[in-house]
């Protein structure tokens, strides 16, 4: 039997689930996100590197690129807080300088991977047909071929690798995966009631794709967007350590790292590839964080947690 009490309970609605009603998806999301904690730290912590980084002059005032013969693989001083490498540029400002080069790389790579991704994949997605079979097999010919041999292959034949030259090479050989996923979430939207009476009404093409289709696709395109952006930063940093990156004097946290090849700098200078390498470690590890916790805001299963 139950009491008037237990009726008032059970007849009250639930805050959270009518809270959530009057929310969109990507609000939805946004706030599970902001339940993640870790996810919500390393948000923190990449601002504050990128605001270190954009601030360099703010902290030092000695230009990376200029060389001193007569500071060569100096140790830390009040003037050279890391000490200098084996060209008498100052690590410490090289470091900050660097850490823009690498974000600057990380983003823009990611940013245009993801323009070409998206649009080759809302094209195969949405028209199929001969587009689709197009597209499919150009995509698959780009993911026969060894991705890293690719882009060696590429910058052997360059004479010099400059920054924009570097992102768009990074660009233009990883856009396949993407393709494939945006596709893949087209094809099960397409036959959606929502998309039918959009087309049944005279909606156009570029409308229903900008209105429906990529804000349904949100979820696995921020979440690609992250991990890319924390995949070619390690990319630029790896090839810049075999000698195939960004080549000095500019500095890049890879490139600085490349001081480590040498067996007396690696025993006896430390201050010289350790703040980059730990640098690098948490710039990914903050992405790759920020990269899971949207994962499982935007995850429809996570309603079930």
């Amino acid at each position: 039997m139950t009491t008037k009490t237990d009726e008032t309970i059970y007849n009250q609605p639930d805050k959270n689930n009518s809270m959530e009603k009057n929310k969109s998806p990507f609000q939805i999301a946004m706030h599970r996100f902001t339940r993640n904690k870790m996810a919500v730290i390393s948000v923190f912590v990449l601002l504050a590197i990128i605001i270190i980084c954009i601030l360099a002059p703010v902290f030092t005032d000695i230009n990376p690129e200029e060389t001193n013969l007569l500071l060569i693989e100096k140790g830390p001083s009040e003037e050279h807080i890391l000490g200098t490498n084996g060209l008498g540029q100052d690590n410490f400002s090289r470091l900050l300088y660097g850490g823009r080069i690498s974000l600057i790389v990380g983003f823009s790579a990611m940013f245009f991977t993801l323009v070409i991704g998206v649009l080759l994949g809302s094209l195969a997605g949405y028209y199929g047909g001969k587009i689709d079979n197009i597209i499919m097999r150009a995509t698959d010919i780009m993911l026969m071929l060894p991705f890293l041999v690719l882009v060696l292959t590429i910058m052997a034949i360059v004479d010099k690798v400059t920054i924009g030259l570097f992102v768009s090479i990074i660009a233009l050989t990883s856009w396949p995966n993407l393709t494939r996923i945006i596709r893949g979430s087209y094809l099960s939207l397409r036959e959606q009631e929502f998309i039918l009476s959009a087309q049944a009404i005279g909606a156009s093409d570029f409308r229903i794709i900008a209105k429906h289709f990529i804000p349904n696709a949100i979820g696995p395109i921020v979440v690609n967007a992250t991990l890319m952006m924390a995949t070619y930063i390690i990319i630029e940093s790896a090839l810049s350590f075999i000698g195939f990156g960004i080549p000095q004097p500019t500095p890049t946290w890879g490139n600085m790292i490349s001081e480590a090849q040498n067996i007396r700098i690696l025993r006896n200078n430390p201050e010289a590839w350790i703040p980059p390498g730990l640098g690098i470690l948490i710039t990914v590890l903050a992405i790759n964080f920020i990269g899971d916790g949207l994962r499982d805001a935007f995850d429809p299963r996570s309603n079930q947690r």
